[in-house]
Formats: C-alpha cells, sequence, structure tokens
C-alpha cells in the first residue's frame, strides 16, 4: 500500500498545500495514494497519541510512505532517525519531496537519513543559540525583554471554538474529553471556560 501522510501543527495551518505537493509527486512517480493519514497536531506530541504512530505500526513490508519533508514526521534528531530505523528495518520506502529522497532499507539511505537528521539537529541549535545571544545582548544593552506586565493577548486558544465547546458541555463532557476533542490539554479547557465562556 501507498500512504500519503499530512500532518499541520495546528488549525490555522491547512492540509491543502501538502496533500497538493504529495498529488504531484504520486502522478510524477506515477504512484497511486491507496490511503491518505491527515491530522492536526504537534510532531513533539507522543508518537502513540499521532495518527502516524498508529500508521507505522500497520505498515508492512513493501509498503511506501509519501511525505512532503521529513520535519512532518517528527521534530527532532532522534524522533526522525528511529522512524527511519524502523521504516528502513520493515523494507517500507519512503518518499520524502522537498528534499528529493527515496530513503529504503540500503546504505545510501542510511547514511543519507543520518547526515540530514544531524545537519537539521545542528541547525536548530544554532538558531536557539543565535536568539538566546540576542535576547542577552538586548538585557545588556538595558531593553526589557517579554510582554509589558498588565498586557495580555486578546486571542486565546480557544477562541472562535465557544459553540463547539457549549455544545460539548451540555452532553456533559469532562474537561478531559473536551481538550482531547480540541488537541488541548484539560487545563486548557478549564481555564477559557472560568475567563467567561
Amino acid at each position: 500500500m501507498t500512504y500519503g501522510y499530512i500532518r499541520v501543527s495546528s488549525e490555522k495551518q491547512t492540509l491543502a498545500n501538502q496533500r497538493f505537493e504529495i498529488e504531484n509527486y504520486a502522478t510524477e512517480k506515477k504512484l497511486i495514494i491507496d490511503k491518505w493519514i491527515e491530522e492536526t497536531i504537534s510532531s513533539t506530541r507522543k508518537l502513540g497519541d499521532r495518527k502516524f504512530g498508529k500508521l507505522l505500526n500497520r505498515m508492512q513490508k513493501g509498503d511506501q510512505l509519501i511525505v512532503t519533508e521529513l520535519s512532518r514526521m517528527g521534530r527532532n534528531l532522534m524522533q526522525i532517525m528511529k522512524i527511519l530505523h524502523d521504516c528502513m528495518e520493515k523494507d517500507i520506502q519512503v518518499y520524502t519531496i522537498k528534499e528529493r529522497y527515496e530513503l529504503g532499507n540500503n546504505i545510501n539511505s542510511k547514511v543519507l537519513a543520518f547526515a540530514f537528521g544531524l545537519s537539521a539537529e545542528i541547525e536548530r541549535n544554532l538558531i536557539s543559540q543565535r536568539t538566546k545571544e540576542a535576547l542577552a545582548r538586548r538585557k545588556a544593552e538595558g531593553q526589557k525583554l517579554g510582554r509589558p506586565k498588565g498586557s495580555k493577548s486578546s486571542y486565546l486558544k480557544l477562541s472562535g471554538k465557544e459553540a463547539k465547546i457549549k455544545s460539548l458541555l451540555q452532553k456533559n463532557k469532562s474537561y478531559t474529553a473536551i481538550g482531547k476533542d480540541l488537541g488541548v490539554h484539560r487545563f486548557t479547557v478549564s481555564s477559557f471556560i472560568k475567563k467567561g465562556l
């Protein structure tokens, strides 16, 4: 089976662009997508909590996985490497569109996957370090950092979902169940309701 996997980390992002890219790639490679897996979830969430984790568990030898880029699968080097290793062990072919990788169970794929993951991790660390250095410099120059005291964002994570939350509350759903349904922690739901739903 050939799977197209699409993931965005928030509801503000659209799945359509990734689907369009995968469809074009599949046409170019003369592949037929048998099943689409789409989800709106952060890649920092446990793999077992994601549809992608369940997909990896059921994929078998000879299956193919198409993603727009490796970062759709995981956020850090170790997670990406484990996913690729597991796919290679099961003889699952992984296609990434942006990087133009065709990763399988061979030494070239393993070297390429390691090099990509390492460079991505180094880049993230460099960005983090540059950000910390810039903030330290600004602080040393006497600039106040962060949001001014007393100011709060008018936009909350659950803004615009009031009707859905009310509907779920009327069905006697718990904060935990509502949180799972909306992809947030139960404390976020509780806090939002207390602020005057």
